[in-house]
């Protein structure tokens, strides 16, 4: 079954989703033996019984089960994610690379690359990937590319992508190209805040995985931009969920050292605390009876606050915010609040983000998976047919200017189908207008941007600044029927247009005057 793999490598949970060419929904793949089974995620951990032991090491859920996850000793690997993209700058990317910097058997890199390979090996038989796409953090993109470009030449896949975690959050949770998104991203062993703006909106390229490789070919990474969300303000802590687990132990527990054991058992309090007000878990200590377990939600996030966590949280928020102001942007011009992560579903964060952020829209479904489904749909079909060679403009009335001016609606190097519409508002520009009329155009060679292939493969090549000229289409289109007729100046018509599987460009609109929905049509194919 061909398809495309999605791993979102994360600092406590690694997350593989998987999409066939068919209309079938995005899944979570439980790869035995080291995948949890709800959720469904592969969590970050390595053991090594010795430092050449890769062929007996223990991944993810085998690493729980054996009680090693909360242990010392070199041969535990975790948290490694973060450290991957600065490090792989310094070209240490082989299996045991530089182990004394972190005090362990394993680099960051190499306890990445031992992950990732191990999840490749344990895909059902049936799956055949044809293209991979990963997720990496803004503040590494660049270090953590070249890490993956080593990583996967090994890894038998014609297509490689990759794209920046933000991004593919914001998209995953449903939200439009060119939002303005608060990103707030609790995990396993860290916080970090990032308010960001996607790439795309009206009348640019929406954003898009960026290509590692194509058709069995390596790109030259110096010839593709990179593609990332910009950042506007950014602020971290290094404290997270297995901290949290630790203070219900110490709670529960007073004068008790957390072994895994316990730790595993206070971590499920926390999570049955995210949909019950009470959870109870049974304890058995070594050489002891079995203990009960009890935790109310009312004490769990009195406990929080008495730790600071609401504290921490503020500050980092403010930091996040003076960035916004720094830039001009105001915090109600935030589309939306976006958290990921495993606590970012404690109730108490919920409110807490809901009274700081309040009027912004908190969207937070799948806050474990929305990463992956994301990377999914930021990756098309990535075959050449599926970008734009060239754009595609329409004709309109500027009233200022009092003249007809082109408004871009697809541009070169946007990948088709298009994922939403875009969507205009059109106004008359005479006293009983009975018609608009439809001219599309092309922008010519100079454009801003252009696709040009080379070894068939697509590459983006930008011009100077400056308006760049259009050429009307030779097709004649039927305009838009006005009844009753329009108004000067009245807005009248709200038209959407979108890229068809097909490659056609399809009108969809409402008459605002009468409420109407006008018939959809076809207005002729892409270039």
């Amino acid at each position: 079954m061909p398809g495309t793999l999605a791993i979102d490598l994360g600092s406590s949970s690694t997350v593989v989703a998987w999409q066939d060419g068919t209309a079938a929904p995005a899944r979570l793949l439980r790869l035995a033996p080291y995948a949890l089974d709800d959720p469904a995620v592969v969590p970050s951990l390595i053991w090594l019984a010795a430092p050449d032991g890769e062929a007996g090491a223990l991944v993810g859920r085998q690493v729980l089960e054996a009680g090693l996850a909360d242990g010392d000793g070199p041969g535990l690997c975790r948290d490694f994610k973060r450290r991957i993209g600065a490090a792989a700058m310094t070209g240490s990317a082989g299996f045991g690379a530089s182990p004394a910097a972190e005090g362990t058997w394993l680099s960051p890199e190499a306890a990445g690359a031992l992950l990732l390979r191990r999840i490749w090996r344990a895909l059902p038989p049936e799956l055949v990937p044809e293209r991979l796409v990963l997720t990496a953090p803004i503040d590494s993109y660049r270090g953590y590319r070249q890490w993956l470009r080593q990583v996967c030449g090994e890894l038998a896949v014609p297509e490689l992508a990759l794209v920046d975690e933000p991004t593919a959050a914001a998209i995953g949770a449903g939200l439009a190209p060119g939002s303005r998104v608060l990103v707030v991203d609790l995990g396993g062993g860290t916080i970090d805040l990032s308010l960001v703006v996607l790439e795309g909106g009206q009348g640019r390229a929406a954003p898009m995985a960026q290509l590692l490789r194509f058709a069995g070919r390596d790109l030259d990474s110096h010839a593709q931009a990179l593609r990332t969300a910009r950042v506007v303000g950014k602020a971290g802590l290094a404290l997270g969920g297995r901290d949290i687990d630790r203070w219900i132990a110490a709670e529960l527990c007073p004068g008790v050292v957390p072994d895994g054991e316990l730790l595993r058992l206070a971590e499920a309090l926390k999570c049955q605390l995210s949909g019950s007000e009470q959870a109870v878990r049974l304890w058995s200590p070594p050489g002891q009876a079995p203990r009960e377990l009890r935790l109310e939600r009312r004490r769990f996030e009195a406990l929080l606050q008495q730790r600071g966590l609401l504290e921490q949280l503020d500050a980092l928020l403010e930091t996040v915010w003076a960035g916004a102001r720094r830039e001009g942007l105001a915090q109600t011009a935030i589309d939306a609040v976006l958290p990921v992560g495993g606590s970012s579903r404690i109730p108490l964060i919920r409110r807490w983000l809901q009274e700081r952020c309040a009027g912004v829209p908190l969207r937070g479904e799948r806050p474990i998976e929305a990463v992956a489904l994301g990377a999914l749909a930021l990756t098309p079909g990535v075959r050449v047919q599926d970008v734009l060679r060239r754009g595609v403009s329409l004709r309109c009335w500027d009233r200022r200017s009092a003249a007809h001016r082109w408004h871009p609606l697809f541009v070169a190097g946007q990948s088709w189908p298009t994922t939403s519409p875009l969507e205009l508002v059109l106004a008359c520009s005479l006293d009983g207008q009975q018609a608009l009329e439809l001219v599309l155009g092309e922008p010519q060679p100079e454009q801003r941007a252009e696709v040009v292939f080379r070894d068939g493969v697509p590459l983006l090549r930008r011009r100077p600044a400056g308006e760049a000229a259009v050429e009307p289409w030779a097709e004649t289109l039927a305009p838009l029927a006005l009844q009753p007729p329009g108004q000067a100046g009245e807005d009248r018509l709200r038209l959407r247009f979108q890229v068809d599987a097909e490659a056609q460009i399809v009108l969809e609109g409402d008459d605002l005057a009468t409420g109407e929905r006008l018939e959809p049509r076809r207005l002729g194919p892409v270039r």
